[in-house]
């Protein structure tokens, strides 16, 4: 790809910013203004482009490296590129498109899971948990379950926000999955009490793990 398709699409971009949603965006960290619908029309329309989408990563454009992580091939990036692609991705939505459309479709999603898991920058550790967590649900055979309650009763209350989140949700999944290890999560989490005044829309379920929990096994054991 040349640059003038980089230029081309960043000019796009740019005529797709709106104040109002970068407004909005801010009070959750990301520095953009492009509506999300918008800019999945722009990916469906340039379809895979895996030399383009690492030319618009390294523009370090939230909006652009968004559209990047839906027009790449995720098998095509090394380890290597995504360790430093997470460590430089530090927007939420831009952490989470990386982790959950790209790292978890890649043959190095296990080997980097275990590397992010124990890391010290709670940003990146938190995408180690995210990996454990779909472990947790689909590919549970060789994790140490307990282990995992033991790490996060530890840790954490004490956590920084996002690696806060991402172990409530293994939390609440290992509670919601697994029953032989459900009393223990419900416990950890009413000890615990994060999320627990955590602002809940109607009709929507609390992240607080007790009554994710226990609603998600009640619509389980309903169907």
């Amino acid at each position: 790809m040349t640059e003038t398709t980089v230029a081309q699409v960043m000019a796009e971009l740019a005529a797709l910013e709106d104040p109002k949603i970068r407004e909005v965006n801010a009070r959750h960290g990301d520095d953009h203004g492009v509506n999300l619908s918008a800019l999945r029309a722009v990916a469906k329309r340039l379809k895979t482009q895996q030399d383009l989408a690492r030319e618009l990563w390294t523009t370090s454009d939230t909006a652009a490296r968004l559209l990047a992580l839906l027009i790449c091939r995720p098998k095509a990036f090394d380890r290597n590129e995504l360790d430093a692609m997470l460590r430089e991705a530090r927007t939420p939505k831009v952490h989470d498109w990386l982790v959950n459309y790209v790292v978890k479709k890649s043959p190095h999603s296990e080997e980097l899971r275990v590397a992010w898991f124990a890391d010290p920058d709670p940003v990146v550790a938190s995408a180690g948990w995210s990996l454990t967590t779909e472990r947790v649900v689909k590919k549970p055979e060789g994790l140490d379950l307990a282990g995992l309650l033991d790490v996060i009763e530890a840790q954490m209350k004490g956590a920084p926000d996002r690696l806060q989140w991402a172990m409530n949700n293994c939390l609440a999944q290992i509670g919601i999955d697994h029953p032989e290890h459900r009393a223990r999560a419900l416990e950890i989490g009413e000890r615990l009490e994060v999320l627990k005044d955590y602002p809940t829309p109607p009709n929507c379920t609390s992240p607080f793990a007790p009554i994710w929990i226990t609603e998600m096994v009640r619509r389980q054991q309903a169907s």
